[in-house]
Parts: structure tokens; C-alpha cells; sequence
């Protein structure tokens, strides 16, 4: 019980915290108890099917909640389709033939607009199905605290500039989380989130035969993953869009197995391996890896965190009928 209590009330307390520091109105974590009772359960049911039929799309639908949060805040922006009115966010590189998911949460928003019509966001919608698909695969469970209203437009260049990419240096990668009110700590722990999921070839070929520019691979990937690399993403073009799992030891599962992952150099991208070699995250690996306990509660914590960057609450944006387009 006492494991319990900590769960329900350390984690609400942080978000409040950072809620008034970066938004104007509050989220609740009892916010659709009367309006839409049955959310959860068909949120659930909605992310239960869409996994059991690929357990891919958890990784998919927590790589789309991050992409969303990071670019204008969780209003789920990346949603929409292009318009006259504005350039989509689907078609910014980050997202390019690689977010995925969209369909998922059509589906389970139709499902609530019959329960609940013009109720709860599609906002609300991606972080709640979040917190389910990581729980279905292994993960920690969290409160999520609702309120969260669409945003009534999208923005391409900044997808392009603001979110991350897996062949920046670490202080780059740190500076876009710090800019949304995140910590190095952050980092390091959402980054644990590649424990699922796959990514393409070309977002880390370079390191399997020309390491900045050297001709070689890079010297600290481990020679057996190295190999296995070699042959899922043979050097030519066409291997590009080759899948490789971001973690292969424990493809499907989320845990902690990431971190052990880059103490032995096993680390797919090489920004997840930098966390490795630099003095002040290193430490945070090596601790996320000994404590598995600790890292799922410091995921619930920062995943918390960043579903409460840059917010509309209260009469701004709108409830979308339809999460691709504006009402």
C-alpha cells in the first residue's frame, strides 16, 4: 500500500509544479469522471487491440506523444493534416515516413465521440494511450492528469528544428530539452524509452562503416551487434529503410535492459551511446541500470513532465471532432 500512495501522489504533486511554471490553467486527474466516465476503459480497449496486432505500436504511439509535445506542446498538432492554412508537422523530417500511429488513435477517437461527443481532445486522447501501451508491454503505470485542449494549427519548421535527432551531439539534444523546461535527467530517462521499438538504417548507418568520416566503423560499437548491424543494413542505399530494434536483447519489452545496453556498447544511435561517454549522464546510466525500480519511477515522473509542456487548458484552442483536421 505504502508503494501505492507514493505512486498516486509524488508524481500529481511534480506535474502541478511544472504546470505553473509553463501553462496559465491546471489539468486534473479526475477531469473526465462525469463528462466521459468511460474513457479509460475505451482508451484501453482501443490500445489493447492496436498492440496485440503489433506490439510496435507502443513504441510508435510514445514516439508520437514526444514528437507532439515538442513542437508547439502536447495540443496534439502532429494529428493534423496539411491545410491551406498551414504546413502539417507529418511532413517535417523528424516525421517523414516514419511517425506512425495516426490510425490507431482515429480509431479510438471515434470510439469516444460516440461515448462522449465533443468531450475530451485528442490531446487527451495520445497521452492516455501512452500510459496504456507502455503499461501493456511491461512498463510502469502512472496517473495521467486531463484538461488538455487541441491546438488550432501545426508547424512544420519548427518539427525541423525543435526535435531532437538521433545524429546530434548531446549538448544539441540537451539544449531542445532544457528549452521545454526539462532536465539532463530528463534526458537520460525519457531516452530510456528506446528500450521498444526499431529505427530505420539510415539514422545510424554511418556508424557501422563510416564513423565521422574515418572510412570505419565507430570503434566503441560492440562487434558482435556490429555485425548483426552489418547484415540488417548491408552498405547501400536501398537498406535505408531497414528496421533494426532500438533494443535487441529485449525487443518487446519495456525495462531497463536499455541502460545495460549502453555499459556494454551496445547502444543502437549514437546519441543514445553519447549518454555513455559523457561525465555527467553516465552515472544516471549506470544507476538506471543497476535500479530497474528506480527508472520506472523516474520514467512515470519525467513522461508526466512532458505531457504537461506547453498546454492549452481552460477556452483556448478547441475539442476536434476529427484529430486531422481543425473543427
Amino acid at each position: 500500500m505504502e508503494i501505492i500512495s507514493y505512486r498516486l501522489y509524488t508524481v500529481p504533486l511534480f506535474c502541478l509544479l511544472f504546470l505553473g511554471h509553463f501553462v496559465s490553467g491546471q489539468l486534473d486527474f479526475n477531469f473526465y469522471d462525469y463528462s466521459c466516465p468511460n474513457l479509460t476503459g475505451i482508451v484501453r480497449n482501443g490500445v489493447a487491440s492496436a498492440v496485440a496486432k503489433e506490439t510496435r505500436m507502443a513504441a510508435s504511439l510514445l514516439r508520437l506523444h514526444f514528437h507532439d509535445c515538442f513542437v508547439n506542446g502536447c495540443d496534439a498538432s502532429i494529428l493534423l493534416d496539411e491545410s491551406s492554412a498551414f504546413k502539417g508537422e507529418k511532413n517535417a523530417l523528424p516525421n517523414r515516413n516514419s511517425a506512425r500511429g495516426f490510425e490507431v488513435i482515429d480509431a479510438i477517437k471515434a470510439d469516444v465521440e460516440k461515448a462522449c461527443p465533443s468531450t475530451v481532445s485528442c490531446a487527451d486522447i495520445l497521452t492516455l494511450a501512452v500510459r496504456e501501451a507502455i503499461y501493456l508491454v511491461g512498463g510502469p503505470f502512472w496517473p495521467v492528469p486531463m484538461g488538455r485542449r487541441d491546438g488550432l494549427t501545426a508547424n512544420e519548421t519548427a518539427a525541423n528544428e525543435q526535435l531532437p535527432t538521433p545524429i546530434e551531439p548531446l549538448e544539441n539534444i540537451t539544449a531542445k530539452f532544457t528549452s521545454k523546461g526539462l532536465t539532463l535527467n530528463d534526458v537520460v530517462v525519457l531516452s530510456g524509452a528506446h528500450t521498444i521499438g526499431f529505427a530505420q538504417c539510415f539514422t545510424f548507418k554511418s556508424r557501422l562503416f563510416n564513423f565521422d568520416n574515418t572510412g570505419n566503423p565507430d570503434p566503441n560499437l560492440d562487434a558482435s551487434l556490429l555485425q548483426s548491424l552489418q547484415q540488417i543494413c548491408p552498405n547501400q542505399a536501398d537498406s535505408n529503410t531497414n528496421l533494426a530494434p532500438l533494443d535487441s536483447v529485449t525487443t518487446n519489452k519495456f525495462d531497463n535492459v536499455y541502460y545495460r545496453n549502453l555499459v556494454n556498447n551496445s547502444g543502437l544511435l549514437q546519441s543514445d551511446q553519447a549518454l555513455m561517454g559523457d561525465n555527467r549522464t553516465a552515472p544516471m546510466v549506470m544507476l538506471y541500470n543497476r535500479l530497474p525500480y528506480l527508472f520506472a519511477t523516474a520514467f512515470r515522473s519525467s513522461i508526466v513532465k512532458m505531457g504537461c509542456i506547453g498546454v492549452l487548458t481552460g477556452h483556448d484552442g478547441e475539442i476536434r471532432k476529427n484529430c486531422r483536421v481543425v473543427n
